[in-house]
C-alpha cells in the first residue's frame, strides 16, 4: 500500500483528517520538561499520548529539530508515533540536485511522507517521487502573506506560478504518491486548484493560529475523502498556561478541531 492508501485507512479508523503539527518551540515547552534529557521528546510524547486518537498524521517540522539533541528527539518521536499507529509527515521542504537530493530523500526511510520545494524542478524531486510507498507533498500555494511575491506572478500562458506548480505536480504523479500544500487562508484559490487537479490530496495549513477557512479546507482539500488539515500551535500550545496539565488541553483542542472539520465532511 502506498502512503495515500494507508492515509485513507487511517482517516477512516479515527474519523479524522487532522494533522497535528509537532513543532516543539523550546521557549514554549513547559518548564518542568526542561529537566529531561530531551525536553522536545518529552513534550512530544505527551502530546502524542493526548492527541493520537484524533490525528490522521503527526507532522513534525524539521526546523525545530536541526541540532544533535533535536534529531535524537525527532527519531524518538517518529518511532513513538508509529507505535501508536499514526503516520508521520516530515515538514522539511527539501529539494536539491544530484547526490544532495538523493541524501535528502533518505529521510523517507524513517518517515511516511515529506514536504518538498519545487523551485528547482523535477530532477530535484525525482528521488522523492520515485519512492512509491512514500507521500510527497509539493509546496504550491502557501498560507504566509509573502507567498504572493512569487506564487501569484503571472506567466505568459496566463496562469500563475502556483497554478503551473499544481499542473506539474499532477504530471509528476506517476506513482500516485503526490499531494499539494495549499494554504487555507485563500479559500477561492483552494477551490480553483481543486478544479484544476481533482485527484491530488491537499495538505492544508493555516487552520488554527493563522485563522484559515475550515469549511473550504474540507470542501476543496480532500480528494475522494483523502487529505489533511493541519494545526500546530493551536493544538500543541493550547495548554501553555496549564503547567503539567498542558497535554490534556492539547487533546481537547485536537478533538475540537476534528469535530469542527467533521461537520463539513459529513455534509
Amino acid at each position: 500500500m502506498n502512503f495515500f492508501d494507508r492515509l485513507h485507512d487511517r482517516i477512516r479508523t479515527v474519523d479524522s483528517v487532522v494533522s497535528v503539527g509537532l513543532d516543539p518551540d523550546q521557549s514554549r515547552i513547559p518548564d518542568h520538561l526542561h529537566e529531561h534529557d530531551l525536553p522536545r521528546w518529552a513534550f512530544n510524547r505527551r502530546i502524542i499520548d493526548a492527541t493520537h486518537e484524533h490525528a490522521a498524521v503527526f507532522k513534525p517540522n524539521a526546523a525545530f529539530y536541526e541540532d544533535p539533541d533535536g534529531w535524537r528527539a525527532l527519531e524518538e518521536t517518529v518511532a513513538y508515533a508509529h507505535g501508536k499507529g499514526v503516520p508521520v509527515l516530515l515538514d522539511a521542504k527539501r529539494a536539491d540536485i544530484g547526490n544532495t537530493t538523493r541524501q535528502y530523500a533518505r529521510l523517507l526511510e524513517t518517515v511516511d511522507a515529506i514536504t518538498v520545494n519545487p523551485y528547482m524542478g523535477r530532477d530535484s524531486l525525482q528521488p522523492f517521487l520515485a519512492n512509491e510507498e512514500a507521500g510527497v507533498f509539493v509546496l504550491c500555494r502557501t498560507s504566509n502573506p509573502g507567498g504572493a511575491d512569487l506564487q501569484d506572478l503571472e506567466l505568459e500562458t496566463g496562469e500563475s506560478v502556483y497554478e503551473r506548480v499544481a499542473a506539474l505536480a499532477d504530471l509528476w504523479n506517476e506513482n500516485d504518491n503526490v499531494g499539494l500544500v495549499v494554504g487555507a487562508t485563500q479559500p477561492e484559490e483552494l477551490e480553483d486548484l481543486r478544479e484544476q487537479v481533482p485527484d491530488l490530496p491537499f495538505l492544508v495549513p493555516g487552520i488554527g493560529a493563522q485563522g484559515g477557512d475550515a469549511e473550504a479546507a474540507i470542501e476543496y482539500g480532500l480528494a475522494d475523502g483523502v487529505g489533511l488539515v493541519n494545526s500546530s500551535r493551536g493544538i500543541i500550545f493550547a495548554g501553555e498556561d496549564r503547567g503539567e496539565e498542558f497535554a490534556t488541553a492539547s487533546g481537547q483542542a485536537a478533538k475540537r478541531l476534528k469535530k469542527r472539520l467533521n461537520q463539513y465532511r459529513d455534509e
